[in-house]
């Protein structure tokens, strides 16, 4: 059974375009790499051209992930996001309560986290431990470092 994923609209937009990207240019510069290798003589001892073989195999694989992840994709209307709830795309400021420390993260689909931007994938143990809970609620997560407890500051989108 396939997994549904959930995106942003940006998020989603990525992965149409990076699809496009690999199915037109990406291909034409495989093409291009095999033909320049074919054209160097005898292909059985020719490593250029079972390189430029191995990259198209690697290269098509990429395309039916991207195609099936596309297919199982599902937008989420971030307008009807339940605020009262830490859902899938919404924005949680949690506090440590160990040490006071706050920190906000968006909880996205995991072709879409980038902690630098403050995105973690919903399947990491932060945002599994945040699923569900409310502003108030406290919640004892296991990351790498051991048990943490954190306190949900605000939800938003």
């Amino acid at each position: 059974m396939t997994e549904v994923t959930y995106y942003t609209q940006d998020g989603l937009e990525k992965l149409k375009e990076e699809l496009q990207y690999l199915k037109t240019t990406g291909r034409q510069q495989i093409s291009k790499a095999i033909a320049e290798a074919r054209d160097k003589g005898d292909l059985s001892e020719n490593a250029e051209y079972d390189a430029a073989k191995e990259a198209q195999g690697l290269h098509e694989a990429k395309i039916s992930k991207l195609e099936n992840t596309l297919s199982t994709a599902r937008l989420i209307d971030e307008s009807k996001l339940d605020l009262t709830k830490v859902l899938a795309l919404s924005i949680v400021k949690i506090k440590n309560v160990k040490n006071g420390s706050t920190m906000s993260y968006q909880l996205v689909a995991e072709s879409e986290a980038d902690l630098k931007t403050g995105k973690i994938s919903v399947k990491s143990p932060i945002a599994q431990g945040l699923l569900g809970k409310s502003v108030g609620d406290k919640t004892e997560i296991q990351v790498p470092a051991g048990k943490i407890e954190f306190e949900i500051l605000e939800i938003s989108r």
